[in-house]
């Protein structure tokens, strides 16, 4: 009987397949036997492990020494652990990229557990008699999953497996005989993401970012006019167990006709409603939401906004979008990325003041000056910086094919880094750039500028500085908003 190791600390260690984790237990022992939490949701997330939802708990007995079972990889997250007993683990990384054939090898008894992701084929060979093999996954078996299997040999001799006991001497299912080799294994596709919103300026940017990763045969992308997220009969168009996550870029933004009877409905519906629907869809299918919030969900009191800030808007749209941060919030997987003065492949503020530029650049254009506004304060975010944000949090990281290390979920601000400036500021700085004219921008106040408004006005919030300590710490620091600005006239925009 393998010997059980006492009274040892709870412990998460990552291995050389990424996403792999092994955990030591806490195991308290005494005359009687012994005790110990086998899984123990927040304080093992607390130290790495992802919050991966389980939803069905399998037991695989095994009677005798020798029995082996593997190599499968299924479309679940398993957290394996021994019950009684003790087993030699072989974990073969079967999804495509860069680490694929890599295999970690341990034994298990009760004092030690895995975490293994989607896609990592699992085998392992029983060391003594009655071992009690556990493992909760994060998906229900069905026939149709089992289909998506990958399965691999247990006896190929490139994976470089040394069995304790020698597969001749021991038990296997004929199936489990007759598995392909890993030259001839086909790897297990990953979990799509679907990006709606895809013609908007961030959906271009995370269409362009997961093209140039690689990516985009794994990405599905859709806009209001193929899925309308405000329609629940819209739904039944996709398999959502095809689906790991959403990235939902789609959002009425038009601010001032927000305070009109007709965009006041279509604002709700669009940043509301529709976010209340894809929570519950995602929530209800395991997936991971990711969702763009803004600056406008806050009164703009305060210098700076931390995540954790009290809901205060002050417009339609403010109130819309902070109505869908909470809907959001709900789904157990999400990231709301909170951004402000968003900049993208579109008509947006940089492109406006380029074209401005060049007018008061021009001796044949009467324009000479052009009036900003200087008391409303943030700094830029550019759609490329934030759909590098939102696959960092998703867990790719650069070369992955598919989510390795996701962040912890919850709420980020993601604006570009850097010194706040007023948007007369940011002005001066494009004019300077694009034909050295900043001496054209002229300061005035929201007042004054919207003195001769045609219709309403949203009001706006004076501080727009996002907080992006929370962001820094899970890994990703973004650029400063100069600094991509600079690259952003420089492209061409």
């Amino acid at each position: 009987m393998a010997e059980i190791e006492f009274e040892k600390g709870l412990r998460v260690t990552e291995t050389n397949i990424p996403g792999v984790l092994v955990l030591d237990l806490p195991v308290h022992g005494d005359s009687r036997g012994w005790f110990k939490e086998n899984w123990q949701r927040a304080k093992m997330t607390a130290l790495g492990l992802p919050d991966f939802g389980p939803v069905q708990n399998n037991v695989s007995f095994n009677a005798e020494r020798g029995v082996t079972r593997g190599i499968h990889a299924e479309p679940w997250d398993k957290y394996i652990s021994v019950a009684t007993g003790s087993v030699f683990g072989a974990w073969v990384d079967l999804r495509p990229g860069a680490t694929f054939g890599e295999v970690f090898t341990c034994v298990l008894d009760p004092s030690r557990a895995i975490y293994v992701p989607r896609g990592v084929g699992n085998s392992f060979q029983a060391l003594e008699d009655g071992t009690a093999y556990t493992y909760l996954v994060n998906a229900h078996w069905s026939a149709e999953l089992k289909a998506t299997y990958t399965f691999v040999n247990l006896a190929d001799p490139a994976l470089g497996i040394e069995w304790p006991i020698p597969l001749s001497e021991c038990t296997l299912s004929e199936a489990d005989k007759g598995h392909p080799m890993l030259a001839d294994a086909l790897p297990m596709r990953p979990r799509r993401t679907l990006v709606t919103g895809c013609n908007g300026q961030l959906g271009r940017a995370v269409r362009a970012l997961a093209e140039e990763r690689g990516l985009a045969g794994s990405f599905d992308f859709c806009d209001v006019d193929t899925f309308d997220l405000a329609n629940p009969e819209d739904y039944a168009q996709y398999d959502w167990s095809l689906y790991g996550g959403v990235i939902n870029c789609g959002a009425y933004t038009a601010v001032d006709r927000a305070e009109t009877p007709e965009g006041r409905a279509a604002c709700w519906r669009a940043n509301a409603t529709g976010p209340a629907l894809l929570a519950r869809t995602c929530a209800e299918h395991g997936l991971t939401l990711v969702h763009v919030s803004s600056d406008y969900v806050f009164d703009g009191a305060k210098e700076v906004h931390a995540e954790g800030e009290g809901l205060s808007p002050l417009s339609v749209y403010g109130q819309s979008k902070a109505a869908g941060d909470l809907a959001v919030s709900t789904c157990p997987r999400h990231y709301i990325l909170r951004s402000s003065w968003v900049i993208g492949d579109g008509n947006n503020f940089v492109r406006t003041m380029a074209k401005l530029s060049d007018r008061c650049a021009d001796p044949a254009d009467a324009l000479s000056e052009v009036s900003v506004v200087d008391d409303q304060v943030g700094r830029l975010t550019f759609t490329r910086d934030m759909a590098g944000a939102a696959l960092w949090l998703l867990g790719y990281r650069e070369g992955d094919l598919e989510p390795s290390s996701p962040a912890p979920y919850g709420t980020y601000n993601c604006t570009g880094s850097g010194d706040p400036a007023s948007w007369a500021e940011i002005a001066r700085e494009v004019f300077e750039l694009r034909n050295g004219n900043g001496g054209a921008v002229r300061p005035v106040s929201t007042g004054e500028y919207y003195a001769s408004a045609a219709g309403p006005v949203a009001p706006r919030p004076r501080f727009s500085t996002l907080d992006l300590a929370k962001l820094e710490a899970a890994g990703f620091a973004m650029p400063d908003w100069r600094v991509s600005l600079r690259g952003y006239l420089e492209d061409g925009e």
